[in-house]
């Protein structure tokens, strides 16, 4: 246990890069003034452009910010491909998974005011958890994956349906209720298993800790203080302010074809706002909320977590449940919200395509979005390229 330890002290000790105190703003500048070989990022264009020519991607919107300068900003592609739309630059993406983070900061910003800690037992704001399957799991480890949930389904099928004993049914804190029934299938804080249940968990604890809705707190903690003025949390007309026609068609692929997933005005998957995923956002948007980060929690004047706070999340808290020798072979782990690489790099991917990632040792934010999800998506390799091209510090 004592050896356990000391590794996981070594591995924050690697992982935690510096995080910078400056308020830095988002603005538009050239490769040559943020560091960066305007060549080499050309060339990580390029694959994005054959890919879509060969037809492995749809469309493509790309993000590369340094030193709070954007040096790249392009979209390649369509939006819906069947009509010849193609997709421009503030295109709005279904964020999917890209929505944890957001999330884990809304649970952080109530950690900070003191309205729950961490260590919480999720039953004590959930009487559903209160029982011997469920009743360990603490808030922490619904941030990091290791609830020991192994709920696949987002929510239970069918949703409970409005009643006399439901009358605001279906909703989100109804139907995480049932996730305490089932409880933990492996003891908390032990295991990693990615869960959606356990991040819908998390948005069911924000509203009933705030009294708030769920997208009401991120529209009025998060969104508008930083000027994500393109954030929401569904994908219906009514709640994106006329912006509907901005998102894409979502393609899937199937037995190596593309086909129509979701078009913009289609009914969203759930009847109400979940927290596993659901956020709508541009690659504008979310590069502010990455460079918050990069600020060490302000952006623009405005403070939204501590500096401590983001160190703390950007920090690899799943290695201690390793041991020496599985630790030493992975090259990430699981903070609070954000996927923590080992060379001090956190970030995240969405099922519908989006990714991100942070490099504060390079004060660098790459964002690589499509509605076109596939194993051919060179991003990878354009991520690997924007570090390679950085000539100056």
């Amino acid at each position: 246990m004592k050896t356990r330890s000391s590794i996981f002290a070594l591995i924050l000790f690697l992982f935690s890069a510096s995080l910078y105190a400056q308020d830095v703003v988002l603005s538009t500048g050239t490769p040559a003034e943020a560091g960066l070989d305007e060549t080499i990022l050309k060339a990580g264009v390029h694959l994005f452009e054959k890919a879509v020519q060969k037809d492995e991607l749809r469309n493509i919107v790309l993000l590369v910010a340094r030193n709070g300068k954007i040096v790249l900003h392009e979209a390649i592609g369509w939006k819906d491909k069947k009509n010849g739309i193609p997709i421009k630059k503030d295109a709005m993406f279904r964020m999917a998974s890209n929505t944890k983070p957001t999330i884990a900061t809304a649970i952080a910003i109530l950690a900070e005011e003191g309205e729950l800690t961490y260590n919480d037992n999720v039953r004590k704001y959930l009487l559903s958890f209160d029982n011997y399957r469920a009743g360990f799991i603490k808030i922490r480890h619904l941030l990091t994956h290791t609830s020991g949930f192994r709920i696949k389904p987002l929510f239970f099928s069918p949703l409970i349906q409005k009643s006399a004993e439901h009358p605001d049914a279906p909703n989100l804190q109804l139907e995480v209720a049932r996730f305490g029934e089932i409880g933990a299938e492996e003891l908390p804080g032990t295991t990693y298993s990615y869960s959606n249940a356990g991040f819908n968990t998390l948005g069911a604890l924000i509203e009933i800790v705030s009294g708030q809705p769920l997208e009401v707190f991120l529209r009025q903690r998060i969104y508008e203080p930083l000027g994500m003025h393109d954030s929401y949390n569904y994908e219906v007309a009514e709640k994106l302010a006329g912006k509907l026609q901005r998102m894409s068609v979502v393609y899937y692929k199937r037995k190596g074809k593309w086909i129509e997933g979701w078009r913009p005005g289609d009914p969203p998957q759930f009847p109400f706002v979940r927290a596993s995923g659901g956020m709508i956002s541009t690659v504008i948007d979310y590069a502010i909320f990455c460079q918050m980060f990069l600020n060490g929690g302000i952006y623009n004047s405005k403070r939204i977590l501590k500096k401590s706070t983001v160190k703390l999340m950007t920090s690899p808290q799943t290695a201690s449940i390793y041991s020496h020798a599985e630790a030493a072979k992975r090259d990430s782990f699981y903070g609070y919200g954000w996927q923590v690489y080992k060379d001090g790099v956190f970030g995240h991917s969405g099922s519908d395509g989006t990714a991100a990632w942070v490099d504060p040792n390079r004060k660098l934010i790459v964002l690589v979005f499509t509605q076109s999800p596939c194993k051919e998506n060179p991003r990878n390799r354009f991520f690997k390229l924007v570090q390679t091209a950085i000539n100056q510090p």
